[in-house]
C-alpha cells in the first residue's frame, strides 16, 4: 500500500486539483472494500452458520464462479492476469533500478540497460526463497526505507513552509489529465492480488478485516499528507516522481534509497508469481513437494525472464499503462464485485448488492479511459 506510486501522487494532485483529494480517500475505502469481498468469497457457512474456509485462491474463486461454463475456465483467466501484472511489476522494479543507478552515477558511463543488469545480480538470491515468512521480513524492511523516503521529502517541505498556498490547486482540468491522475491514485492501493495468500498465512485470519481496515485508513492520511505537502511546496512545478524537485544534495541520498526500496520490493511480486505458477504445474500431484532443482530451474527462469524483459521492451511504462488498465481494473474492481454478487447472492442486502455493481461499473469505466491513454500515448510514442 506504500509503493513507488506515492512518489507520483504529487503529480497527480497537479492534474486533478481538489478533486484529487476526494480520489485519495474515495480509492482508499473502495479498494478495501474489494479486498473485503473477494475475501468473503473464500467462505461459505457451515451447517451451523459458521463460515469456514473452503477455497485457497483467486483462482478456486473464479473456477466456482465458471464452473457451469467450464470447470477450469475462471481459474486460467484469473492466473493469466495474475501472472501478467505480477511479471510487469517485477519488470518496472528492475527498470526503475537501472534508471536510479544510472542518475546516481552520471559520471560513470555505463547505459541503463547495463545498470538494471548490475542490479538484477543482487536479485539472484530470490530463487532461494520458499516461504512468506522470508518475503515478510524483507516487505518490512522495504517499509522502512520508504518511510525514511517520505521523512527526507516532508521535512524539506516543512522547511519551504512559507511558500505554501491554496492558490497552487487547480479548480479546472483536462480530462485527459484527470484520467492519469485516477489511475496513479487508484492503481497506488491495489493489494488484491495478494490478499488470499496473506489472509491464509495469518496467525488469527479472524483479523483480517479487522486489519484491512486500519491499513487502508493509515495508508490514505500518509498518502493523502504526502501528496498535499510536496504539491503545496512546489506547485506547478511538481514533477513526476516528486523525489525529481529535491535539491541535488538530497537527490543522490533518495535516489539509493529507492533503489533499495526497489531491490526489496521485487521478492513479493515474484514470490507470488512463482507460487502461482507452481500450482499449475503441479496440479494432481503432492503440492507441498517440489524437486528442489525443477523449483530453482522455475525460479531462475521466471527471474532471467523478467530481465531480458526490463532490457528489451521499448516504451515500457506505456506498455506498464496499458497492462495495468487491463489486470489492475480487472483484479481490483471488476473480478472481486462480479463474484461476490456470484457467490452470494442470496445473502446479499440491497444495499451491498447496488454497491457491488456501482464498483464493478466504476472499474469498468476506469480500465476503458486508462485502455484508450494508452493506447493514444503508444500510438504517438511509435510515430
Amino acid at each position: 500500500l506504500q509503493g513507488i506510486f506515492v512518489l507520483g501522487l504529487p503529480y497527480a494532485l497537479l492534474h486533478s486539483g481538489y478533486s484529487g483529494l476526494f480520489l485519495l480517500i474515495l480509492a482508499a475505502a473502495l479498494c478495501c472494500y474489494t479486498g473485503k469481498i473477494l475475501i468473503a468469497c473464500l467462505y461459505e457457512e457451515n451447517e451451523d452458520g459458521q463460515p469456514v474456509r473452503v477455497r485457497d485462491t483467486y483462482e478456486d474463486i473464479a473456477n466456482a464462479c465458471c464452473k457451469k461454463l467450464s470447470p477450469k475456465l475462471g481459474g486460467t483467466i484469473v492466473n493469466v492476469t495474475q501472472v501478467t501484472e505480477l511479471l510487469m511489476t517485477c519488470i518496472l522494479y528492475l527498470v526503475v533500478s537501472g534508471n536510479l543507478l544510472s542518475h546516481s552515477f552520471p559520471s560513470v558511463p555505463v547505459a541503463e540497460r547495463t545498470w538494471s543488469a548490475v542490479a538484477f545480480v543482487t536479485l539472484l538470491p530470490c530463487v532461494f526463497i520458499r516461504t512468506l515468512k522470508v518475503v515478510s521480513k524483507l516487505s518490512q524492511l522495504c517499509s522502512l526505507v520508504h518511510f525514511m523516503i517520505v521523512l527526507v521529502v516532508m521535512t524539506y517541505c516543512l522547511t519551504q513552509i512559507q511558500q505554501w498556498s491554496w492558490a497552487k490547486f487547480r479548480l479546472s482540468i483536462e480530462f485527459e489529465d484527470f484520467l492519469v491522475s485516477v489511475g496513479v491514485i487508484i492503481f497506488s492501493y491495489t493489494s488484491q492480488i495478494f490478499l488470499p495468500t496473506l489472509e491464509g498465512n495469518m496467525r488469527n485470519p479472524g483479523e483480517f478485516r479487522c486489519m484491512l481496515s486500519w491499513t487502508h485508513s493509515l495508508a490514505c492520511v500518509l498518502k493523502t499528507t504526502f501528496a498535499l505537502t510536496a504539491f503545496l511546496t512546489w506547485g506547478e512545478d511538481t514533477k513526476e516522481v516528486i523525489t525529481d524537485n529535491l535539491p541535488s544534495f538530497l537527490q543522490t541520498l533518495v535516489n539509493l534509497c529507492l533503489l533499495t526500496k526497489a531491490l526489496l520490493s521485487y521478492p513479493l511480486p515474484f514470490f507470488a508469481a512463482t507460487e502461482i505458477v507452481f500450482v499449475c504445474i503441479s496440479r494432481g500431484n503432492h503440492s507441498n513437494y517440489r524437486p528442489p532443482l525443477f523449483a530453482l530451474g522455475v525460479r531462475g527462469s521466471f527471474l532471467l525472464l523478467t530481465l531480458l524483459m526490463a532490457m528489451f521492451i521499448p516504451h515500457f511504462a506505456l506498455l506498464m499503462g496499458l497492462t495495468g488498465s487491463v489486470t489492475g481494473a480487472a483484479m481490483t474492481f471488476l473480478l472481486p464485485s462480479l463474484f461476490h454478487l456470484k457467490l452470494q447472492w442470496n445473502k446479499l442486502s440491497c444495499l451491498e448488492k447496488c454497491t457491488d455493481i456501482s464498483v464493478f461499473i466504476l472499474g469498468s469505466l476506469c480500465s476503458l479511459a486508462g485502455i484508450v491513454c494508452s493506447i493514444k500515448g503508444l500510438l504517438g510514442a511509435f510515430g
